[in-house]
């Protein structure tokens, strides 16, 4: 602290917030000018703190190096370029995740929009409230041009341009196996980033659905889990404990607290489970994730109104503390016919939650009975007005489209709905034909730190992820009632050509 700051009885406390298993706390200093410093990323809109007058010292240890070749999904695709960055990250050969920030890219992506209207797509680019595709009759089609020697085309790849599954039709006397939501034209952004042309929404994708059938397979008897998390190691966190000690209660500059804590965490190691770590659908998963995070500890301020996990902050004893963050879905989403032919998802779908634990001094975690406000009141936040960010971050959108369909996938093979219409989808499951497994693996993320002046301390690392149990949906205290048969009477109302060359899509 320099001297003209200090004087007799001040009481010297210091602690940092890092993320992403990160270390995440405050510094308290008495009456000293606040540092404003960016070590690392900053976000899509220059932010690199929080905005309640606090100012930091904030520390990111990822970059924006970009590695690989890229090809068009056809889906014969390697996706480690900047091309084909997901969620505003990419992920290098090693496995490293880094925040991908663009720039410069807005006269480009307007000329593709504007070229996007194409006369002889005119009626799949019309924008439709309701667009029902036939899954069975898509795959059949996506089939014959593969074995044709040709690549499926775009409004298969991006299911006839839908942008949230809002209903599953299930038409045994036909075989048909339908989804249905609003759809419409589409454009591709210069990072490979699809959008619909009016909404400005993610379009869905057909390689997402085919990574869930298959991680969600017919044939499979259990309730699947797909999961990642992005945290600290118990060696990291032990060596951070013992920097802090080592610094105690004469504490050098900002900027040395940052990189000591930095170094010390160092890379946090990224797991995914249920699904493979090489698809799109998992680069989702740790995309949102990774940017939460940073949104939590104020590194990056998101489009809409939400006060970080520092702005809420009121610093205590809690050195060893550990809040967990976990995006999972809001599971009283899910409606279904009594003749269960019929599916609605209805609300958001998505929900942040927090967990509080403790770190010993050898990096071991323990649950801890004491409650974080400043973490429930992040996470409430974040919840509450994740339906608005979902419309203006386009990554928070294809989050909820994911868990949208682990949900219809669950569905599927929960109410036998296979067998019913004699479906087994061969192609889609099938890598050989349909390739999902397209990008490079995420392994670790660096540490990103931020350090915020106040009177106090606090200390809390910070981890967490993505959980995803679909079958919980379908739980008797989690169905929602079909309430005067409106769902049921919803899919007699849908009118089906059963015809030989009858269409996968229509409106």
């Amino acid at each position: 602290m320099s001297k003209h700051n200090w004087k007799p009885g001040m009481v010297r406390t210091w602690a940092v917030m890092a993320c992403f298993a990160l270390a995440a706390g405050l510094v308290a200093g008495a009456n000293r000018p606040a540092i404003a410093q960016d070590a690392g990323d900053t976000n899509d809109n220059g932010a690199n703190n929080a905005d309640n007058g606090d100012q930091g010292n904030n520390g990111d240890g990822t970059g924006n190096d970009n590695n690989g070749d890229n090809n068009n999904n056809g889906n014969n695709n390697d996706n480690n370029t900047v091309d084909n960055a997901v969620g505003g990250i990419v992920i290098d050969p090693l496995g490293v995740v880094r925040r991908h920030v663009t720039g410069g890219q807005g006269r480009l992506n307007r000329i593709r929009r504007a070229a996007a209207w194409r006369p002889e797509s005119r009626d799949i680019f019309r924008p439709s409230e309701c667009r029902k595709v036939s899954l069975n009759r898509l795959e059949q089609a996506a089939r014959q041009v593969t074995e044709q020697g040709g690549q499926a085309p775009e409004e298969m790849l991006y299911l006839a341009g839908l942008t949230r599954v809002e209903h599953v039709f299930l038409f045994p006397e036909s075989g048909d196996v339908v989804i249905a939501g609003p759809a419409e034209g589409w454009f591709a952004e210069a990072d490979g980033s699809v959008f619909g042309l009016q909404s400005g929404q993610p379009v869905l994708r057909l390689e997402d659905l085919a990574a869930v059938l298959r991680a969600i397979p017919p044939e499979s008897n259990r309730n699947a889990v797909i999961s990642c998390s992005i945290d600290p190691t118990r060696e990291g966190l032990a060596r951070m404990q013992a920097f802090l000690h080592s610094i105690g209660g004469r504490p050098p500059a900002a900027e040395v607290i940052v990189r000591g804590l930095r170094e010390s965490l160092g890379p946090h190691d990224v797991t995914i489970k249920g699904i493979p770590s090489t698809t799109r659908f998992a680069q989702i998963l740790v995309a949102a994730d990774y940017r939460m995070k940073l949104i939590g500890i104020g590194l990056e301020r998101p489009l809409v109104r939400i006060k970080s996990y520092v702005d809420w902050a009121r610093p205590g004893s809690r050195q060893n503390a550990l809040a967990r963050w976990y995006f999972v879905p809001d599971y009283e989403c899910v409606r279904v016919s009594e003749d269960e032919l019929a599916l609605e998802l209805v609300g958001q779908a998505v929900k942040l939650i927090s967990q509080a634990e403790m770190v010993d001094t050898s990096g071991g975690l323990q649950k801890s009975a004491r409650r974080d406000g400043a973490s429930e009141k992040f996470v409430a936040g974040f919840t509450r007005q994740y339906p608005l960010l979902a419309e203006r971050v386009p990554l928070y959108a294809e989050l909820r489209n994911m868990i949208d369909l682990s949900v219809v996938a669950a569905y599927l093979r929960q109410y036998n709905a296979y067998a019913r219409c004699q479906w087994t989808p061969d192609w889609l499951l099938d890598e050989a034909q349909f390739v999902v497994n397209s990008f490079c693996a995420p392994k670790q993320v660096g540490t990103a730190v931020t350090a915020v002046w106040r009177r106090s301390r606090l200390m809390t690392p910070v981890g967490g992820g993505v959980r995803i149990e679909p079958a919980k949906a379908f739980d008797s205290d989690n169905l929602l009632p079909d309430e005067h048969h409106a769902l049921y009477s919803l899919r007699g109302s849908i009118s089906l050509d059963t015809s030989e060359d009858a269409p996968w899509w229509w409106d």
